[in-house]
């Protein structure tokens, strides 16, 4: 078995490597649970590689578990030629609320790595997610794409790389919101790396979205970007956020901040999610997840993703 599953990462960094290479993209997702019983993400960070082992029962004893996870490292190594102190392994299993953003590792191994001639901080061992969400680089392009001299914002923006890529787009003014300080201070950091500094067009708001939209921003902003969680209680929210049954209500309000014709980027993880279309406030809805999910992802459900004309 151990066989199969270094074909299939020869097999895809033959292919996925080459695509990547010929699109200048640096950091990508090599292995994406292709075998069922190698329930392994692999993903390439310019010379090092990020792995998320996907809790499943697997049937093995503690010890024989060990082994196994061992020799997959092994031959990810090998067939990489990454060495083993640039692998970093995670253990990722359904999280709720607080614990998907939780330090579980003081290591702080950190690095700048390069997307679309932007460079972005990410963590390897601190965090369940690195900071740069992979599989969002084709919406994030999108956004570049018309920003210019428009008014952003991002909402529920951990690490701001949609602002990072709205500023490069020459966007007039960019509001970065989340409800994590440090998150927002890594959007800061992302932002200012690259050279976007001026503290009158780019914003940084620790808020609950919830209760912070939308205020004195009714028809404000051009674009907005909308990425919540599946799931969330954060003790800086009021309520509790469940994203199949509260999405309405919460695209509704932030539909409210947008300008007549303005767009609105939503787009969330919920494998299963079914957009309630017809009580959203909107003149035009087209899903985009088709072109959204870049080529790297062979799981095409990874997001869902929608454009909505206020």
């Amino acid at each position: 078995m151990m066989t199969d599953f270094e074909n299939r990462l020869q097999k895809n960094l033959k292919h996925t490597g080459k695509w990547a290479r010929r699109q200048g993209i640096n950091c990508y997702r090599l292995y994406d649970l292709d075998i069922p019983s190698f329930p392994l993400c692999v993903d390439i960070y310019e010379g090092h590689v990020h792995v998320a082992e996907y809790k499943a029962n697997h049937g093995m004893e503690p010890e024989a578990h060990a082994e196994w996870l061992s020799g997959c490292l092994e031959v990810i190594g090998k067939v990489t030629g990454v060495p083993q102190d640039r692998i970093f392994l995670k253990l990722r299993e359904r999280q709720k609320g607080l614990k998907q953003y939780e330090r579980f590792s003081n290591e702080s191994y950190g690095m700048w790595v390069r997307e679309n001639n932007l460079e972005f901080w990410v963590n390897l061992t601190d965090y369940l997610d690195t900071g740069l969400f992979l599989d969002h680089r084709v919406a994030r392009g999108m956004v570049r794409d018309a920003a210019q001299g428009k008014r952003v914002l991002n909402l529920f923006a951990y690490t701001g790389a949609f602002s990072v890529y709205a500023a490069a787009g020459g966007a007039a003014r960019i509001d970065t919101v989340d409800m994590s300080q440090t998150y927002l201070a890594w959007a800061q950091k992302n932002m200012e790396h690259n050279g976007f500094r001026d503290e009158e067009r780019y914003r940084y708001v620790r808020a609950d979205i919830l209760q912070w939209l939308p205020g004195p921003l009714k028809n404000y902003y051009d674009i907005i970007v909308l990425d919540p969680p599946t799931f969330s209680n954060s003790k800086m929210m009021l309520d509790i956020l469940d994203i199949q049954r509260d999405h309405v209500t919460l695209v509704n309000k932030v539909l409210e901040a947008l300008k007549p014709e303005g767009t609105l980027y939503f787009s969330n993880n919920f494998r299963g999610f079914r957009l309630e279309a017809d009580l959203i406030k909107a003149s035009r809805i087209r899903e985009i997840s088709g072109v959204s999910v870049p080529n790297d992802f062979r799981n095409r459900q990874i997001h869902r993703c929608f454009l909505i004309t206020r």
